[in-house]
């Protein structure tokens, strides 16, 4: 097949890229430019393209870039900020996926000509006659099908995910083998448009300001203030402002009233949440379902009706705007956004 690996610069893209060389694929690698303004770490700094440009020229392929600035502001940027704006904990690598990674540059390959377009992506493939299955990858540590749960049909049968049928250390020690400049680099944990030294709360203040709030407990009580309510998630414990009285959590947040209201760790316990945005790889879900709720979360037995999630055992809240994924073992079967 005609491929168009993304390259990230990362060893994960690095090491997919050589493995469809290796299975006889013709390979054209291409790094999409995705943001422009301040970086300083993540696959959107100058740093990382020219990694992917060095690693494209040691495996002997075209190395392409798009730029898909404008995309990424409109699809994931702003949407991230005015979620946090309204109280809500956003995955703003959920969104690229959904609206950049698999859908424009999926666009851009099919316009030039490609079968299909591979990621580094820690996730397996099944092809059960016309159907695709999404599955967790061979590593457990490094699963990454979290994160593409909002993928269809249309999407998953023109994907590639080379590196997710091997472990992680495989993968290094493939990059070494071939001596590539990604062998050894350390993973990129961070959200690519939100630079280190000035984090969440510089690009928040920036685009939607930031406010301070009171901190009451259930009853209404005063009993602290935080500087930003829009930097405080749902379940966070630390920098609540609110002494005495024991450990204390989150358990809603109201940018709009200037208001955290904190419980103990009994009261953050839910049954259920409501999801919307729902989105499947394949049929709707019903019935039994094991769900996750964070990227390397456990994912626990749970019921599927409708919108409704309900766990078996309680379960922390999930922050409204984060991800709810539903699983039968290993098979992705979709999932929504907590409201």
């Amino acid at each position: 097949m005609r491929v168009l690996s993304a390259m990230s610069g990362g060893v994960d893209s690095s090491v997919a890229a050589a493995l469809l060389l290796d299975a006889g694929h013709d390979v054209v690698g291409v790094t999409m430019r995705l943001w422009e303004g301040d970086v300083d770490t993540g696959c959107c700094s100058v740093a990382e393209i020219d990694d992917a440009r060095r690693v494209a020229q040691q495996l002997g392929i075209d190395h392409w870039v798009f730029r898909f600035t404008d995309d990424f502001e409109a699809r994931v940027v702003e949407p991230y900020a005015a979620a946090h704006a309204a109280g809500l904990t956003p995955n703003p690598c959920i969104e690229c996926n959904r609206h950049v990674k698999f859908d424009r540059l999926l666009r851009r390959a099919t316009q030039l000509g490609f079968d299909a377009v591979a990621t580094g992506h820690h996730a397996r493939l099944r092809r059960d006659g016309p159907h695709v299955r999404l599955l967790r990858g061979a590593d457990p540590a490094k699963d990454q099908s979290y994160v593409l749960y909002v993928l269809g049909q249309r999407q998953l049968e023109r994907c590639l995910f080379p590196v997710g049928e091997i472990t992680k250390a495989e993968v290094r020690a493939r990059a070494a083998e071939l001596g590539l400049r990604t062998a050894a680099k350390p993973d990129s944990v961070e959200v690519c448009f939100v630079t280190a030294s000035g984090g969440r709360e510089q690009l928040l203040r920036s685009r939607v300001g930031l406010r301070p709030g009171r901190v009451v407990d259930t009853s209404g009580e005063l009993v602290g203030h935080v500087d930003a309510t829009e930097l405080v998630t749902v379940g966070q414990r630390r920098g609540l402002g609110a002494g005495g009285g024991g450990r204390r959590y989150a358990l809603s947040v109201d940018p709009t009233e200037g208001t955290v209201v904190v419980g103990r760790l009994d009261e953050l316990m839910t049954e259920s949440v409501r999801l919307t945005n729902l989105t499947w790889v394949g049929d709707a879900a019903a019935g039994s379902v094991l769900a996750q709720s964070s990227a390397h979360g456990a994912a626990v037995e749970a019921d599927f009706d409708g919108d409704i999630v309900r766990f078996a055992q309680p379960h922390r809240r999930v922050a409204p705007g984060q991800s709810v994924v539903l699983y039968c073992g290993d098979d992705v079967l979709g999932g929504g956004i907590a409201a």
